[in-house]
């Protein structure tokens, strides 16, 4: 078995920076006998050097600024152009790889050299408790489509970098997305278009969603972001289930925006595809009123799940 040198790249705006640093032990720490680059991207910050950490034999970092557009599109994007493996994986600095993460990983696609990118299943902490969720042996593009899978994280992914960069088959982090938002789930459609995602059927991530999100009431980059990526694959038109997803999704945000209007339109337009997607149906209490979306948020998290 040969090992490829791999590189983790980790974007962050520095406001978190003990849990930077257990991301960045947990990467440390795998028992992958191969190279082991992290590089922090440091979002048009100061730069913290992360001198205090020890770097172990057989592992490298790196530290640097984000050259590209802010937000975690650009972070991502500096991040990759700056790593020197042949893999890249991402993991968000609030995250935590489990031992073995990488090993495993390179194993499986050892096995599946046909694979696009290479994920695992992940360990969701969420209300105190621990949720395991495993993601599916192969995800394709229409299985995309129909849904996010959610189980297929970010903090899980490993890619090979010649994918990611300018003129790669998949390219680069799509910096046009509203605040970067759904930039993982835009990169996995586009991937897929080249083969399919396999992954290790065991939990190798470890995702604290006991604490804000980026992403925690900005409803109007939300709903930016997800029309975004309607309008960019039209190829949505011939899944109504997922369609109905999304379309369920920016219904539940113009609710929390207090576009009653809209938020009943897209929940009409939803239910016409898919009379069965919650998210439409949870926009309507919202979007008259009766309940608070943080409510109907925080009791769906508790589950493992998100919007």
């Amino acid at each position: 078995m040969s090992y490829p040198r791999v590189s983790a790249v980790i974007a962050t705006i520095g406001s978190r920076p003990e849990l930077l640093r257990t991301a960045v032990t947990s990467i440390f720490n795998q028992d992958y006998p191969g190279h082991l680059e992290v590089v922090v991207s440091y979002d048009h910050v100061e730069i913290d050097s992360l001198s205090d950490l020890e770097v172990p034999v057989n592992r490298s970092l790196l530290t640097v600024q984000n050259t590209h557009v802010s937000g975690l599109a650009g972070g991502r994007n500096t991040g990759i152009e700056t790593a020197t493996g042949e893999l890249v994986g991402f993991c968000d600095d609030d995250d935590f790889w489990f031992t073995s993460k990488i090993s495993r990983q390179v194993e499986l696609w050892q096995q599946r050299p046909d694979a696009v990118a290479v994920s695992s299943g992940i360990t969701v902490r969420s209300g105190g408790k621990d949720i395991v969720r495993l993601a599916p042996e192969t995800a394709s593009f229409d299985d995309f489509l129909v849904s996010r899978i959610t189980e297929i994280h970010p903090s899980a992914m490993l890619y090979r970098r010649a994918d990611l960069v300018e003129g790669g088959r998949i390219g680069a982090v799509d910096e046009l997305l509203p605040a970067s938002y759904g930039e993982d789930y835009d990169l996995l459609l586009r991937a897929t278009r080249h083969g399919e995602v396999y992954s290790v059927q065991e939990p190798l991530v470890l995702v604290l969603w006991d604490r804000p999100s980026f992403f925690a009431g900005k409803w109007q980059n939300i709903a930016a972001g997800l029309t975004y990526l309607l309008q960019k694959f039209p190829e949505f038109e011939r899944t109504p289930k997922g369609t109905a997803r999304i379309a369920g999704q920016v219904a539940f945000v113009h609710a929390a925006l207090g576009n009653r209007s809209q938020a009943l339109a897209y929940a009409q337009s939803t239910l016409r595809r898919n009379p069965l997607q919650l998210r439409a149906w949870a926009a309507l209490p919202v979007a008259w009123g009766l309940i608070s979306p943080d409510i109907l948020l925080k009791a769906v998290e508790k589950t493992g799940r998100g919007l």
